[in-house]
């Protein structure tokens, strides 16, 4: 087999590449639909993109795991240290810039306005997220092993997740923004001062703890994914498995959301495989076309993108927090209209993208 699998670069690659359009619009009131999340319940394109990079993290999972298949005790301090770096990094992106940028009493002192802004900052987020859940998906792969056990796995984190939701749900209901637990249990763990509150003003946390469980169940199905294709004498050669493994899965969760929800925010049961689904029958289309037909060339800025995916990540949050010290706000100049919004998000993506490129010639890979 080659030594990259080129169509999970291309991937993770467009991945990173709406997630850089989709989180930097001109203006936050001229979206176009689909470049919207859902506002509850149900699933737009953009709530694809965070499932679609777990996926990868887990068909990643599968080639770069084979070192740890006769050591599995280096295995779990790697994949712990890895998991506890993304967390930090992801924590570090909350705190940037470090300090206030404006002072939230102006009578006070620098260190009183200091500590009310660092009692202010959120504590979880997308890379906190996927920190957690690599630590996860990471020791139960290092413990199973056998894919069978890494399926049963995928179910009984979805039934865990969905157990604690009804058990503890209040009205009116367990998959509502105001009756679920997981933000109650948000609440408890960090206080409300450092919960996310874009939903109306409450403490529910979309990347809070609960929904790590499903995120590792996403990662474990990219992971059984992954390894099917790397156990196949070259990548295409999996495409029919993975393709039907996808438009299976999302049969299932079309059948499951009758009861659960397709909710990206409680990342549901039924989003885990719905997103999974998507993702699959994406990797076997890109997998047929790159891998099986060599036809690479067309998909080599997205390539560049998905080498250094964790950096691209970091990078436009850092750009974005960064207007400020500019007094720069994008809605000045391209909030006009949806057009122009759209306008602004790919000048973004595209000064994303060429950083991304210039380490991809100089062939460098961050890696934590």
């Amino acid at each position: 087999m080659q030594k990259r699998y080129i169509a999970l670069d291309v991937l993770r690659g467009i991945t990173i590449a709406f997630m850089c359009i989709v989180n930097n619009p001109g203006s936050w009131a001229h979206i176009f639909p689909p470049l919207r999340h859902a506002s509850w319940n149900g699933c737009t394109p953009t709530d694809l993109v965070y499932p679609f990079f777990v996926f990868c993290m887990g068909c990643a999972m599968a080639f770069s795991f084979r070192k740890y298949e006769d050591d599995s005790s280096k295995g779990y301090r790697k994949v712990l240290k890895r998991g506890l770096l993304i967390f930090l990094v992801g924590l570090a992106l909350n705190l940037f810039p470090f300090f206030p940028l404006s002072p939230h009493d102006p009578d006070a002192s620098f260190g009183q306005n200091y500590l009310y802004w660092l009692d202010h900052r959120r504590i979880f987020g997308v890379l906190q997220r996927i920190g957690i859940a690599y630590m996860i998906a990471g020791c139960l792969v290092l413990w199973l092993r056998k894919p069978k056990w890494i399926a049963v796995a995928v179910v009984s984190l979805c039934v865990v997740h969905v157990g604690i939701l009804l058990l503890f749900g209040r009205d009116p209901g367990a998959f509502t923004l105001e009756g679920n637990v997981s933000m109650r249990i948000d609440r408890w763990l960090v206080g409300s001062n450092h919960c996310y509150h874009g939903y109306g003003g409450t403490d529910f946390d979309p990347e809070g703890l609960l929904g790590a469980l499903t995120t590792a169940a996403t990662c474990l199905l990219g992971y059984l994914v992954g390894r099917d294709v790397r156990n196949q004498t070259t990548p295409e050669a999996g495409v029919s498995r993975v393709f039907v493994a996808g438009a299976l899965s999302l049969m299932f969760a079309m059948v499951l959301s009758i009861w659960i929800p397709i909710n990206k925010p409680l990342w549901s049961a039924s989003y885990v495989f719905y997103a999974g689904g998507w993702a699959m029958l994406a990797l076997a289309f890109l997998t047929y076309f790159i891998d099986g037909k060599g036809i690479e060339k067309p998909f080599e800025p997205f390539k560049a993108m998905g080498m250094n995916a964790l950096m691209a990540f970091v990078l436009s949050g850092v750009i974005a927090k960064s207007y400020s010290f500019f007094n720069f706000s994008p809605a000045d100049y391209f909030g006009a209209n949806e057009y122009s919004s759209l306008l602004f998000a790919l000048i973004f993506a595209y000064v994303v993208f060429c950083f991304q490129w210039f380490l991809y010639e100089k062939k460098i890979v961050i890696k934590l």
